[in-house]
């Protein structure tokens, strides 16, 4: 015999999520008190909870390092964002790990990969000139940049040339690394971004959160808010299809009557001159080829050698993003289009410096998949805007000091060093081993704070000595046993503010060695 449906003791179904359950609500009750549960009784009306606002990213400051961990607390002090966030990131950690499985090849790929990208890094000024002697071939213009401000003035080159005044926008990370779209509108040229998420965030005027979705911190109703405000929405509509479509209604036209659009690429292709970008919404065919003229940005650590190895990246890029075996679009640009121009601008803001470090040169073997982000503990429950930087979550934390070293400074410790990231990269990045080597350059180059180096400096004293170390371990945990809690839990202890002080053991570890003789002894 089956079993009914699960109630809680109120006799509402188990499955009904608590927050939506109202309080009391002079709903019929019999003589003891108790709920009705029969057909005359009132129906339980079910409220919404209440609207949580979004918390705000980090607030930067021109000359102080980002303060990641007070952002990171007011995203956690929004308790139905931090767990939408985690629990979807985590969702997509999982569809990766699945598509892993079904792949008996995966390691192989995964190797194969990284050993394109060491070659190509290992040779990349010849697979640039031959990049851009096929392009040439191919009927595209092809500029350089040594950073972001030459890359936004060679774009607003080619915008004014052809007296363009709107641009539409694929999703780049690097023209949101070089500051583009506020630029250009420094200039009187209007950009829209044409991938959703991007759409979202550039409404709201913020970056993106996530390299690969980049609205993922806001709920629903968030968006619903954003669109109400600068769209002209139903603010109390927050269905997805709703506000997919009015936001769909309301860009395309926009689209159809701009002078230029742009993209980025995931891969461009030596032997080719060829470029490939890969969307889910079709947002940068559109962009590509609605308008007349075409610009792709794309940094020079997107190169591979031949078409061959592209199979290799497709294959790892989605399934590693978001758990799909492949992108919706795998758009591959050649050339113009009959009547068009098309503009590559090939862009170093920094990637040749840091070819150049023996320590962080792998970091370029990046393919923007964000797979990294999505297993971190501490980026899923911290949100990427708490970064205060274009790359978030553990790729950000060895990306962003070669920008700014000290504005970035405090990033490489918002890390557990548990390593699921450099388990998850597709091209085999050490990502955590290179988070602990910023540490300590960070701390040779005193660029971490004094009250940081000093604590850094006491416990490397202590650590350094097994005698005063286990001397300071039996000293704390006594105090630990003997100290009333609000002298433990203080605001000078950074620990207790997120997480409780754990017990003092009866014992210590090199104490049950020493008695036991390595566990040899038999436990009196």
């Amino acid at each position: 015999m089956s079993e009914g449906p699960r109630l809680d003791s109120d006799g509402l179904p188990a499955l009904l999520h608590r927050e939506l359950r109202a309080g009391d609500d002079g709903g019929a009750r019999d003589s003891l008190g108790g709920r009705l549960t029969h057909g005359e009784a009132t129906s339980r009306p079910l409220r919404p909870p209440t609207p949580e606002p979004q918390p705000r990213g980090a607030v930067l400051h021109r000359h102080r390092p980002v303060d990641h961990d007070e952002a990171a607390q007011r995203f956690i002090d929004a308790p139905r964002h931090e767990k939408m966030h985690d629990e979807r990131l985590w969702d997509l950690r999982q569809k990766r790990d699945r598509q892993m499985h079904a792949i008996p090849e995966w390691e192989a790929l995964r190797d194969l990969a990284s050993t394109v990208k060491q070659h190509t890094l290992a040779h990349l000024d010849e697979y640039l000139e031959q990049f851009e002697a096929q392009a040439v071939a191919n009927g595209i213009h092809v500029h350089w940049a040594r950073d972001g401000a030459e890359h936004n003035t060679v774009v607003h080159g080619i915008l004014a040339d052809h007296g363009a005044r709107r641009l539409i926008k694929s999703k780049s990370m690097l023209t949101e690394e070089t500051g583009l779209r506020h630029y250009l509108a420094g200039v009187g040229i209007e950009v829209v971004e044409t991938d959703l998420g991007e759409r979202i965030q550039q409404l709201d005027d913020e970056a993106p959160s996530h390299i690969v979705v980049p609205a993922v911190h806001k709920l629903r109703s968030d968006v619903a808010e954003v669109f109400a405000r600068t769209l002209g929405t139903d603010p109390g509509n927050d269905d997805v299809h709703y506000l997919a479509e009015q936001q769909r209604e309301k860009t395309r036209p926009v689209i159809l009557e701009a002078d230029a659009g742009m993209t980025g690429a995931n891969f461009a292709v030596a032997e080719t001159g060829t470029f490939v970008v890969c969307t889910n919404e079709g947002n940068a065919d559109l962009s590509a080829n609605v308008p007349p003229l075409h610009i792709a940005s794309i940094g020079i650590e997107k190169l591979i050698p031949r078409i061959a190895d592209l199979g290799v990246f497709i294959r790892l890029l989605s399934r590693s993003a978001l758990g799909s075996p492949i992108t919706q679009y795998t758009s591959h640009f050649r050339g113009p289009r009959h009547g068009g121009e098309m503009h590559v601008v090939l862009v170093d803001n920094g990637r040749s410096a840091r070819l150049g470090e023996p320590q962080f040169w792998q970091s370029l073997k990046c393919i923007r998949c964000g797979a990294c982000m999505n297993t971190c503990p501490v980026y899923r429950r911290s949100g990427g805007l708490s970064y205060g930087a274009t790359y978030s979550g553990p790729i950000g934390l060895i990306l962003d000091p070669t920008f700014d070293r000290r504005r970035y400074s405090t990033l490489p410790f918002a890390s557990t060093l548990n390593g699921s990231c450099t388990n998850v990269c597709p091209v085999k990045i050490n990502i955590h081993e290179q988070i602990f080597a910023w540490r300590k350059v960070l701390a040779k180059s005193h660029d971490i704070g004094t009250a940081k180096q000093g604590l850094m400096k006491a416990a490397g004293a202590i650590l350094a000595h097994p005698a005063l170390y286990r001397a300071a371990i039996a000293a704390a945990d006594s105090a630990l046993k003997v100290l009333p809690a609000f002298l433990v839990a203080n605001p000078l202890n950074s620990w207790t503010r997120g997480r409780d002080m754990p017990a003092p053991p009866r014992e210590t570890f090199h104490q049950w060695h020493h008695r036991t003789d390595g566990g040899r002894k038999q436990a009196p």
